[in-house]
């Protein structure tokens, strides 16, 4: 054999190689595609969410359907829908990619700290006062984390929104999420000294009836019955009200402002309770406390980035919170 045919056959072998990288590296970011779109139920939502064209998401489920030589979806012109192997071939994909990533964190923590973009969504009226304030140090301390936060009084489907982690106040026993409780929280009702003036004082839960009362609507929330502790047990009483939102933060503004009673975390409400801005109403009758927990998708891996982020919030949110400091006498836990 001569030098040039030793030449040319480890040419030969170099694009082997080549071609056999580029197609591993091609199927696991078509293998992404594919978990998105089945996700999402959605090619144009896929698309929108790894920022590519609906056109080039269909074709690489196209590539992996030809590949695999099996149709993975059936498509509609309204939707998307996984066929039997594909509901098997997600299964493993999640999986697949979980691993990929478990395998670059190992190697990034040898030698960096936890890296990546980190979605998060939290409350509204939570997230400004309790939240935000905490971002800026958390990114000094992990400056290769890139936190992106929503603010959302309304609750989000970690996996089908894509989410790391979701902050949520709430009763959350039989949540199908990992759950990891980082704070206690109490709630109360509240009315500004204005609207007790101009319309009176409950005494007792059933007078809530011919009050005005301020409700946070959105899908799901079942704030329009506010359950209340009672003599013999939880008392739940079918609130109305003229006015209601879907933002915890206009509840809170439109009862600061005199316009009817409201159901108010002590984090939203204790400052304007210390300072007189607002009153507790019923304080004999109080709902039940609710803690701040952090969710992420149960099954899934968790990154690194996410764990920082859990440990720097129940840290910095310490033992007992900082809104159940300084609460009136009666009030306090």
């Amino acid at each position: 054999m001569t030098p040039d045919d030793y030449e040319e056959k480890f040419e030969n072998w170099k694009n082997y190689q080549k071609f056999l990288y580029n197609e591993r590296m091609l199927g696991i970011d078509d293998i992404a595609v594919f978990v998105r779109v089945a996700e999402l139920r959605n090619f144009s939502a896929a698309g929108r969410d790894l920022r590519l064209s609906a056109a080039v998401v269909s074709n690489r489920i196209g590539n992996l359907e030809r590949r695999l030589g099996v149709q993975l979806l059936n498509r509609t012109t309204r939707r998307v829908a996984l066929t039997p192997e594909g509901e098997i071939y997600y299964d493993h994909c999640v999986r697949i990619l979980e691993e990929v990533e478990r395998a670059e964190d190992a190697i990034v923590a040898q030698r960096a700290q936890p890296r990546g973009p980190l979605k998060v969504t939290a409350p509204t009226v939570f997230g400004r006062m309790h939240l935000v304030p905490l971002i800026p140090q958390f990114a000094a301390d992990f400056p290769d984390i890139q936190v992106r936060l929503d603010l959302s009084d309304q609750l989000h489907d970690l996996i089908r929104e894509s989410y790391d982690l979701a902050i949520r106040v709430a009763d959350l026993k039989d949540s199908t999420a990992i759950v990891r409780k980082l704070a206690d929280n109490r709630r109360f009702l509240c009315a500004a000294p204005s609207y007790l003036e101009n319309h009176g004082t409950p005494k007792q839960p059933d007078d809530l009836l011919a009050h005005t009362c301020l409700l946070l609507r959105f899908p799901g929330s079942q704030q329009f019955r506010w359950v209340l502790n009672g003599k013999d047990g939880p008392v739940t009483i079918n609130v109305s009200g003229a006015m209601d939102s879907d933002s915890g933060e206009a509840i809170r503004d439109w009862c600061l402002a005199g316009n009817g009673i409201a159901l108010l975390s002590v984090y939203e409400a204790g400052h304007d309770i210390k300072d007189g801005r607002l009153k507790v109403v019923l304080p004999q009758h109080p709902p039940p406390g609710h803690g701040l927990y952090a969710l992420y998708p149960h099954g899934r891996y968790v990154p690194p980035r996410v764990r920082a982020f859990i440990d720097f919030l129940a840290k910095a949110y310490g033992a007992k919170a900082p809104w159940l400091k300084g609460l009136p006498k009666g009030l306090k836990p």
